[in-house]
């Protein structure tokens, strides 16, 4: 059986590196392709002279030169770099899929390009479609590429609706983990620290979504991605902080019945369900044990979590004010790391900026580009005043 040729975008990232691991162990399977990283110019090597894909694209040109050095006894791997270079790699005839784990929304222009390609999109990529979830379905459903969701919670969703056909979703449970400060009060969330942010209870992933799980806006960018996802309205996803994370999604349907999909927090698996789909593999991993797990669900606090109800109002409000939300969010995320903002403070400038940028009820790609530009813009002035 020929093997699933797989374009991994971002692949030194958490993400990235779990799917590299499904991929060597069901290496009759699949073979790396093309593997794209933004800085991590040597890690990228390794990857490459380990995997040995057919091109890999370092985003940052700065270090072209460094990885073509790293890569000299490869000469069968041809190094490329920038992001159009990224765009036009996922084009290439011999991919079958593309992994978008890009962060943020750099992954949108090159899933939009694997898209028009007719390839299957694996999505980690959870700004794609917040930012622009009516252009990417339009495009999907025009280039009969689909879309299988890679993030843990929506692949729970999809394993819950697989078989279900045309029956009617009463509605969607997201489940969150409530981040390391679920048990905080508002007054003691004005003084924690990126450090304290970063020690994620469950879950191992990169800054950027830890900080964005702590803030809990991760949820909200997982509503929006759930409503284009499964075509059900926001006001028919529950958010249920469930702090064991075992239960990683689920749906209730018209009948009342509630399907979830449980298991322990691996990434690996709703990577490979995404590769495998329909079939289930075997993966080598620690095996749920429920006698030694409890199951408790809360409900979010929207007023000490005010991201997460922001992202609700961008939901409503639609059009362009997603990308708003996330521009700002990427801005915030990338200061509270580096000490220049504090952790309630990222809601506040992020609600500031949706009230300031000029709104678009019916975008195209341009307007989302130029939001995201202006809204950064803003959110970046903000933090200097």
């Amino acid at each position: 059986m020929k093997k699933k040729q797989i374009a991994i975008l971002g692949s030194t990232g958490s993400i990235g590196t779990q799917a590299l691991e499904v991929i060597e162990e069901h290496s009759d399977l699949y073979e790396v392709y093309c593997l794209t990283a933004n800085n991590k110019v040597e890690q990228l090597a390794e990857q490459a002279v380990k995997f040995k894909p057919a091109a890999v694209v370092i985003a940052n040109e700065a270090h072209y030169d460094r990885l073509k050095s790293l890569l000299a006894s490869e000469p069968d791997i041809k190094v490329y770099a920038g992001a159009k270079a990224i765009d036009e790699i996922v084009e290439a005839g011999p991919i079958d899929m593309v992994l978008t784990a890009m962060v943020g929304f750099a992954g949108l222009s090159p899933t939009i390009h694997a898209i028009r390609a007719h390839k299957t999109i694996c999505l980690a990529n959870k700004e794609t479609l917040v930012v622009a979830g009516a252009l990417i379905c339009r495009l999907a459903q025009e280039n009969r590429a689909a879309i299988l969701p890679v993030d843990s919670e929506h692949s729970a969703i999809f394993q819950c609706l697989v078989g279900e056909g045309d029956n009617e979703v009463e509605k969607i449970l997201l489940t969150a983990s409530g981040g390391p400060f679920r048990t905080f009060d508002i007054d003691r969330l004005a003084t924690v620290t990126k450090a304290d942010a970063l020690r994620h209870p469950t879950w191992n992933m990169g800054a950027k979504i830890t900080i964005d799980s702590a803030s809990m806006i991760n949820k909200g960018f997982e509503v929006i991605e759930a409503k284009w996802l499964f075509g059900v309205d926001a006001d028919k996803i529950d958010v249920l902080v469930h702090p064991q994370s075992i239960v990683h999604s689920a749906v209730q349907f018209a009948d009342g019945a509630v399907k979830a999909q449980l298991g322990v927090p691996d990434m690996r698996l709703p990577i490979q369900y995404a590769f495998s789909f329909p079939r289930r593999l075997s993966l080598t991993s620690e095996r749920l044990d429920l006698f030694r797990h409890p199951l408790e669900f809360f409900k979010p606090d929207m007023e000490k979590f005010r991201c997460l109800a922001l992202a609700f109002e961008a939901i409503k409000k639609g059009g362009n004010m997603p990308c708003i939300l996330n521009a700002a969010n990427e801005v915030v995320n990338r200061a509270f790391l580096e000490d220049r903002c504090g952790f309630m403070q990222m809601a506040e400038i992020i609600e500031k900026t949706m009230n300031t940028v000029a709104f678009d009820a019916n975008p195209d790609y341009d307007v989302y580009v130029s939001t995201d530009h202006e809204a950064r813009r803003i959110a970046a002035g903000m933090l200097n005043m």
